[in-house]
C-alpha cells in the first residue's frame, strides 16, 4: 500500500498547484492522479510483474500536471528515476522548458530535471578537431562514404571555429539546439558520432565530452525528460546504455499512440544490394589503410578483404533472384516504374532464403573480423600505451566502428530473411523496392515486425519498474484492443478513459455534405471539394483542410479560384513551423488563412481560438492498402479467422478521425465546425460505427 506520507505529498502538491495557478480542480485530472497512484501504490511490496497503466486523457484534462504530481513523489519514495518520454524533441523541450518549471514553481514538490538527447544532438570534440586540422582517418571516412573532405566550405570552417571558441569560453554546451543560430544539417552531420563511432572513456576528449557531461547530469536528476526514439534506441542497445537501467525507472510515455510504430522502426532492418557491394569494395581500401603502418594484424585484414570479395559475389547472385521477382511483380499504384513488392505473410522464396543463409553466414564472419579490429584499436587506446599507436587508433576507431555497425546491420537483415517466423505469432513483413529507371538502379530489401509486441514485452514491460502510457487518443471505437495488440501490453495492464471536459455539442458542429459521389470517384470527389471550399469556408477566418492524398491536395489547389488560392498555405511549400507562423500572422491581421495539410497536420498541430474555427477533412482516413507492414498484418489477421477490415482498418480510421477532428477544440473557449466530405460516415454501417466513436459533436447532414 502507498504510504500515507506519499499520499499526503501528492494531495498537498495538487492543492498547492491549484491555488498558486488559480485553476479550477478538474475531476478527470484527479481521477488520473488517483489511477496512477493506485497502480504504483503496491510497488514497495510488489512481487509480481511491473505495474502498467494506460490513461486516455481527453483534451483539456491536464495530463502533464496529473502524471507529474502522481509519479514523482512515488519515485522519490522508492529511490527510482522518472523517465518522461515524449513523441518528439519539440514536445520534449516544451515539457522541460515550460510544463515542469511551472509545476516545480507552483507545487510543493522539490525535484531536479535533466534533458536527455541522443549523441546526434551533441558536437563531438574529436570530430571537430579532425575537421579543423584534417587527418588520414577523416579523409578515409569521406572516401568510404562518398563525401569529399576538401569540400568543406569556408562558411563551415568559420562556423566550426566559432563553435570551438564558444566551447572553450564556456559560452556553449555543445548541444545543437542551444546554439544561437540554426545549424544546417549538412554542416552539423560531420560534427557528430553515433554509438558505434564513440570511443567513450578511452577518447582523449572524454573529460570535456559534451554528450557525457550531459549524461552525467542524469545520474543526479529525479526526472529525465527524453523522447520515444531515445528510449527505444537505449532498449535496442540492451538498456542502461544511454538512460538508466529500465529496472530503476518509472516511465511515462506521453503521446503513447506513437510508441508501437516507433518501436517497429527501431527493430526493422534494411539494405540496398548494389550500395552494399560498393561499400564492401571501398572497405578494402580501409583495411589496406589500416595495415599501411603495420598497425594491425595483416593476416586478419587480408581475411576481411577476401570475405568482402565473397560477399560481393553472393550479392550478385541475390541481385539476379530479386530482379526477377521485381520484374514479375505488378507495380500496382506505384509511381512511374517503381516497384514495391511485399512477400505474402513475409514468406520469401526458397531460393532467396538459401541465398540469405549464405549471406548471413558470411556477414557473421565479416562482422566478427571487424569486431576484432575494433577490439584491437580499443587496446591501443589504453592509457600508458605507445603515444604514436594511440594517436593512430583514435584516428581510425570511428571508421572501424561505423564499418562494424553497417556489417551488423546487414547481418540483421540477412539473418531475418534466412529465418522462418514462429508458428502462431505475427510474422515479420518482408518486401523489396526497385526502380529500374533511376540513374543508379538499386534494389532495397527491408523487413520489420508487424507488431511491436515481442520487442516491447521483452525489453520494456517485463523489465521496467512501472510505466504510464497516456495520450488524448489511445482507444479505437471505444476499446483499447488495438493498442494492446500493437504494443504487446500485458494482461494485468490497467486501463482508464477520461472524457474531455469540453461541451462538444454546444460549441462544435460536424457536417457531412450530400455529395452524390464517393471518394473512390476521385475526379468528382476532388471537383466537389474545390467547388465547396468557397461556399463553406469563411474567407476572413482561420481554417484547416486535411487530405489523405498529396495528389488530391494538389489537384484541389489546381481547381480553386485564384482569389482562394492566394489564401491557401500548402504543406508542401513551407516548413511546418514556418507555415504555422505565417498562418497565425494572417489571422492576426484579419486576412483569413486556409492551411492545406496531410496526415502530419492531423495531430500535434495546436491552433487555438480564432486560428482555427473550421476543420475540413477530405475523407475518412483509411490506411493506404499497399503498405507492406499493414498488408502483412492484415493477411495474418485474416489467417486467424478474423475480418481485417473490421479488426484493423476501421478501428485505425476511427482513431485517426478522432485525432483529425480534435484539431478544432484545443481549449474550453474554442468553438467552430468540422466538415467531412465523405457520406460513408452516415450511409455505411462501418461509418456509423466510426461516427459513434467520435466526440458528441452536433451532427448536421446537408442535402
Amino acid at each position: 500500500m502507498l504510504a500515507q506520507t506519499v499520499k499526503n505529498k501528492i494531495q498537498g502538491a495538487y492543492r498547492q498547484m491549484i491555488s498558486a495557478k488559480k485553476l479550477t480542480p478538474r475531476y478527470g485530472q484527479r481521477l488520473m492522479i488517483a489511477e496512477i497512484a493506485k497502480a504504483f501504490g503496491s510497488l514497495p511490496a510488489h512481487s509480481g510483474p511491473p505495474p502498467i497503466v494506460v490513461v486516455e486523457a481527453g483534451t483539456g484534462t491536464g495530463k502533464t500536471m496529473a502524471y507529474t504530481l502522481a509519479v514523482l513523489p512515488i519515485a522519490r519514495e522508492l529511490g527510482l528515476k522518472v523517465v518522461i518520454a515524449t513523441a518528439t524533441v519539440a514536445l520534449q523541450e516544451q515539457v522541460t522548458q515550460k510544463d515542469l518549471p511551472e509545476i516545480l514553481e507552483a507545487s510543493e514538490l522539490d525535484f531536479t530535471v535533466s534533458l536527455a538527447k541522443g549523441r546526434g544532438r551533441y558536437l563531438c570534440l574529436s570530430k571537430l578537431d579532425m575537421l579543423l586540422s584534417g587527418s588520414d582517418s577523416l579523409q578515409a571516412m569521406m572516401d568510404l562514404y562518398g563525401d569529399d573532405v576538401s569540400g568543406t566550405s569556408t562558411g563551415d570552417k568559420l562556423l566550426y571555429e566559432k563553435l570551438l571558441d564558444a566551447l572553450s569560453k564556456g559560452e556553449w554546451d555543445g548541444d545543437r539546439d542551444s546554439w544561437k543560430e540554426l545549424i544546417a544539417e549538412e554542416s552539423w552531420q560531420p560534427l557528430t558520432v553515433d554509438n558505434s563511432q564513440c570511443m567513450g572513456p578511452k577518447c582523449s576528449n572524454f573529460r570535456n565530452c559534451c554528450f557525457y557531461q550531459s549524461r552525467d547530469s542524469m545520474t543526479e536528476a529525479d526526472c529525465i525528460v527524453s523522447n520515444h526514439d531515445l528510449v527505444l534506441a537505449d532498449l535496442a542497445l540492451g538498456g542502461g546504455v544511454i538512460l538508466p537501467e529500465p529496472e530503476d525507472c518509472l516511465y511515462v510515455f506521453d503521446e503513447a499512440h506513437h510508441l508501437p510504430l516507433k518501436s517497429n522502426n527501431h527493430f526493422a532492418a534494411t539494405t540496398r544490394i548494389k550500395s552494399t557491394a560498393g561499400w564492401l569494395e571501398k572497405s578494402e581500401k580501409l583495411f589496406k589503410g589500416f595495415n599501411k603502418d603495420e598497425f594491425l594484424d595483416a593476416k586478419a585484414l587480408q581475411s576481411l578483404i577476401t570475405l568482402g570479395v565473397s560477399l560481393r559475389n553472393e550479392l550478385d547472385v541475390v541481385w539476379v533472384l530479386l530482379e526477377q521477382i521485381a520484374e514479375a511483380a505488378d507495380s500496382g499504384e506505384s509511381y512511374e516504374e517503381r516497384v514495391q513488392y511485399a512477400f505474402e505473410l513475409g514468406v520469401v522464396p526458397e531460393s532467396v532464403r538459401v541465398a540469405a543463409q549464405n549471406l548471413a553466414t558470411l556477414f557473421t564472419r565479416y562482422a566478427t573480423g571487424v569486431r576484432a579490429v575494433v577490439d584491437e584499436l580499443k587496446e591501443a587506446l589504453e592509457e600508458g600505451g605507445e603515444p604514436a599507436r594511440r594517436e593512430l587508433a583514435e584516428q581510425w576507431y570511428g571508421l572501424a566502428g561505423s564499418t562494424l555497425q553497417r556489417a551488423e546491420s546487414c547481418l540483421s537483415l540477412w539473418a531475418n530473411y534466412a529465418g522462418v517466423d514462429a508458428q502462431g505469432k505475427a510474422p515479420n513483413a518482408r518486401w523489396l523496392n526497385y526502380n529500374p529507371s533511376d540513374a543508379f538502379p538499386d534494389i532495397t530489401l527491408a523487413t520489420s515486425p508487424v507488431l511491436a509486441a515481442d520487442a516491447l514485452q521483452e525489453r520494456l514491460w517485463e523489465r521496467c519498474a512501472g510505466a504510464v502510457l497516456t495520450s488524448a487518443t489511445l482507444s479505437a471505437l471505444g476499446e483499447f484492443s488495438m493498442l494492446k495488440m500493437r504494443a504487446g501490453l500485458p494482461e494485468h495492464t490497467a486501463y482508464l478513459r477520461i472524457l474531455s471536459p469540453f461541451k462538444f455539442g454546444e460549441v462544435a458542429t460536424l457536417t457531412v455534405p450530400k455529395m452524390g459521389c464517393l471518394p473512390s470517384d476521385v475526379d468528382k470527389h476532388t471537383s466537389y471539394i474545390a467547388e465547396a471550399i468557397p461556399r463553406l469556408v469563411d474567407p476572413q477566418a482561420g481554417s484547416l483542410m486535411l487530405f489523405s492524398s498529396r495528389r488530391q491536395m494538389l489537384d484541389v489547389m489546381g481547381q480553386l479560384p485564384r482569389e482562394w488560392l492566394d489564401r491557401v498555405l500548402c504543406q508542401d511549400d513551407f516548413q511546418k513551423s514556418q507555415l504555422i507562423k505565417y498562418h497565425k500572422q494572417r489571422v492576426d491581421s484579419l486576412e483569413g488563412s486556409l492551411i492545406f495539410g496531410l496526415a502530419s497536420f492531423a495531430e500535434g498541430v495546436d491552433l487555438p481560438g480564432e486560428y482555427c474555427t473550421h476543420v475540413l477533412i477530405a475523407k475518412i482516413p483509411f490506411a493506404v492498402p499497399n503498405e507492406p507492414i499493414e498488408m502483412t498484418l492484415a493477411k495474418w489477421i485474416e489467417q486467424q479467422g478474423l475480418n481485417p477490415f473490421m479488426t484493423l482498418t476501421v478501428p485505425d480510421a476511427a482513431f485517426k478521425l478522432v485525432q483529425a477532428t480534435g484539431r478544432l477544440l484545443r481549449n474550453e473557449k474554442d468553438y467552430g465546425k468540422i466538415t467531412l466530405f465523405d457520406e460513408r460516415l452516415s450511409t455505411q454501417r462501418y461509418g456509423r460505427t466510426i461516427l459513434a466513436s467520435l466526440p458528441p459533436y452536433r451532427l448536421e447532414l446537408l442535402k
